[in-house]
């Protein structure tokens, strides 16, 4: 691949200006568009050195046949112009933030002639006033419901209104007071619309006057002994404070902003938006991109600006149109500074009307309430890299990379991941997980109990992987396979009768994968070796530089850092890792809060808590005689003598800990 040769402009022929660059393709498409400070020097970053660009820069650039440019006055200018040109042409290499999932709104319907109360997703209509996004449906259900006691103004569908309409009867909403009922002429249109004007404005921020409005009725209803109205007017007030109350107060009630955060990785990053109005959370809002360029955070973080703020007409101060998410608010505190911060802020400025301030915060409720939503931003990610590897394509492609990477005769259908846990020697344990095409099989993990004391992790690792192919080649020979093992003798004869079911080792990866680097990897097809099993790939995943160890070469090898193979060992490490830590800290936890009764075998939960019950203590039940114990309901005389031959040491009992299970338990 290389750059088309007549698309380099001539030297010295562009500019030096501050301008807008458009990259052209065959058919005259536009297909990238960018902004510059100096455009004679961004352009010549395209062409100086070819090969030490971005693969994606690399394929646009290859794809390009043509590029101009406009020349701007200022820095502001150039991104007004670079974004309106993103919006016209929608170029295909551009950075493009989509919607981690569709956000409902609470939509008014103020263009009908009655309007509507309604939730609504998707694109947003004309002659529709928006409140939101809401994280959830029944959020906005329950505000409304709150709120109809106050403003009962029409939620029904067309057709339920056409009907009321029709028969001359109201919905049920309208017999139990939450609605006017302006489809039976119980209000007139403009009394209705009043109604729904006052909805928008408690809705938009202006929660002061109606309290203090239904505060004073209260207050005149109650001098003039109107003691029903004045208790119906006291819940009017306690459902409007439910409905604020729903809406978290997280900044001075004067505070209008968006509060950005963005979180990331190398293969893609998230954003969280909370649109606060009135110091109060009043929606949120995600996005993920792909960092199919070589961007950085500042340039991911300007183009998100661009893009939230740049496809709607910001309203005028004070409009009663105001929409979240569309108007740029006073504030727009975000994680990461962009790129060029000052030219930012004039542009986002000059589309509100007035300052905007821009900036990072250092201290205080606003930088608290940015590490909520930072918080947030990192959870979206993690989510999204889960639905991502739910993908089947995605899955297919990260299969064959890691096949073709460590040189394997067919795609790694099964996977199983390996990973030893320990506190300074104590509580070693290791854990087994199991992927097959792609997705976790949680039914087909394992867990271990290491055997070996210290903490030798390579010796740990040799250990579980001979128990557990040990355990495979005595399995798969019971249920009439072909054992690989050859002094096992000939277990695949028929033996007549029915087919003894698999058990749960009985089933081969294609690849082993443990987390570690080549020493243990070695240590695993040392103890696959050992047990004369030769088809099973294995390899180690080193967490430092992520490098993929196979056991006898000298060199890792390195996979594409923003490739689907690497992903998805990743993937299958951490969860190796998180199952091994989650075994190990039972296992601690159990070690300070158990007692010698925990390792009595026959001697369940119940019946050691009914001793502790009735004798209050390991040590006051040590001091009781058999037949004091055999009282205890549930206690026989056998299992009475028992207990107390292995508190007082008078006999060798077999506990469950001499038992080993490596299929999952305490092995």
């Amino acid at each position: 691949m290389a750059a088309t040769p007549h698309l380099r402009p001539a030297p010295g022929s562009i500019p030096t200006s501050p301008g807008v660059y458009r990259f052209k393709d065959a058919s005259n498409h536009v297909i990238y568009v960018g902004k510059a400070k100096n455009l004679r020097s961004r352009l010549s970053s395209y062409f100086r050195d070819f090969a030490g660009l971005h693969p994606r820069t690399q394929q646009m650039v290859s794809t390009a046949a043509d590029v101009d440019w406009t020349i701007v006055g200022t820095e502001v200018e150039a991104l007004q112009l670079e974004y309106s040109w993103i919006k016209q042409y929608d170029p295909r290499f551009n950075i493009k933030y989509r919607d981690d999932k569709s956000y409902p709104y609470l939509a008014v319907t103020l263009g009908e002639e009655i309007p509507r109360v309604q939730v609504m997703r998707g694109a947003k209509r004309k002659g529709v006033r928006y409140f939101g996004p809401y994280s959830h449906a029944w959020a906005i259900r329950e505000t409304v419901d709150l709120l109809l006691r106050v403003f009962p103004v029409r939620t029904c569908s067309a057709g339920v209104f056409r009907g009321a309409r029709s028969s001359g009867r109201p919905c049920l909403l309208g017999y139990i007071g939450k609605c006017v009922a302006p489809c039976v002429g119980r209000t007139s249109a403009e009394e209705h619309r009043r109604l729904v004007d006052d909805f928008c404005s408690f809705l938009a921020g202006d929660t002061g006057r109606f309290m203090r409005e239904l505060e004073k009725q209260m207050g005149e209803a109650a001098q003039e002994m109107e003691y029903e109205r004045a208790a119906r007017l006291r819940d009017d007030i306690a459902a409007l404070r439910a409905a604020l109350e729903k809406q978290a107060v997280v900044l001075p009630d004067s505070t209008d902003c968006d509060v950005i955060a963005m979180s990331e990785d190398q293969l893609e990053a998230a954003v969280q938006i909370f649109y606060v109005r009135g110091g109060r959370i009043r929606g949120q809002r995600g996005y993920v991109v792909d960092r199919v360029t070589d961007a950085g955070t500042d340039e991911l973080m300007e183009t998100l600006l661009g893009q939230l703020y740049g496809d709607g007409e910001a309203e005028k101060e004070g409009s009663a149109e105001e929409e979240l998410g569309t108007v740029v608010p006073r504030e727009v505190l975000v994680s990461h500074a962009p790129g060029d911060t000052r030219a930012v802020a004039d542009w986002l400025s000059q589309r509100r009307g007035s300052n905007v301030d821009l900036r990072v915060p250092q201290r205080g409720d606003k930088k608290s309430l940015m590490e909520t939503v930072q918080k947030n931003a990192r959870e979206a990610l993690a989510r999204h890299k889960t639905h991502r590897a739910g993908d089947l394509s995605t899955r297919s492609r990260a299969l064959n990379e890691i096949q073709e990477a460590l040189d394997l005769p067919e795609a790694p259908l099964r996977i199983e991941c390996y990973d030893i846990s320990n506190l300074q020697g104590e509580h070693v344990v290791a854990s087994m997980v199991v992927f097959e095409d792609g997705l976790a099989r949680k039914s087909e993990y394992r867990r271990f109990q290491m055997r070996g004391e210290g903490q030798d992790d390579v010796a740990a690792m040799h250990e579980v992987l001979t128990r557990r192919f040990r355990r495979y080649l005595e399995e798969s020979s019971r249920s009439g396979e072909v054992a690989r093992m050859g002094e096992t003798g000939d277990h695949g004869a028929d033996q007549g009768g029915d087919e003894p079911a698999p058990g749960k080792f009985a089933y081969p990866p294609n690849l082993v994968v443990v987390d570690g680097a080549r020493p243990q990897a070695e240590a695993a097809r040392r103890a696959l070796d050992e047990l004369g099993i030769e088809d099973i790939a294995v390899c180690g995943l080193a967490k430092r530089l992520e490098e993929v160890w196979l056991p006898d070469e000298e060199e890792p090898v390195i996979l594409p850092r923003a490739g689907e193979g690497l992903y998805m060992l990743q993937r299958v490490r951490d969860e190796a890792h998180r199952f091994a830590i989650r075994y190990h800290r039972q296992k601690r936890a159990k070690a300070l809060t158990g007692s010698s009764l925990d390792e009595l075998a026959g001697l369940g939960p119940s019946r050691r808590a009914a001793l502790i019950k009735e004798f209050g203590s390991v040590r006051k039940l040590s001091g009781a005689t058999p037949e004091e114990i055999a009282k205890v309901p549930g206690i026989g005389p056998k299992l009475a003598e028992t207990v107390h031959a292995h508190l007082t040491g008078g006999s060798d009992s077999r506990t469950k800990a001499d038992e080993s299970n490596d299929g999952g338990g305490d092995a």
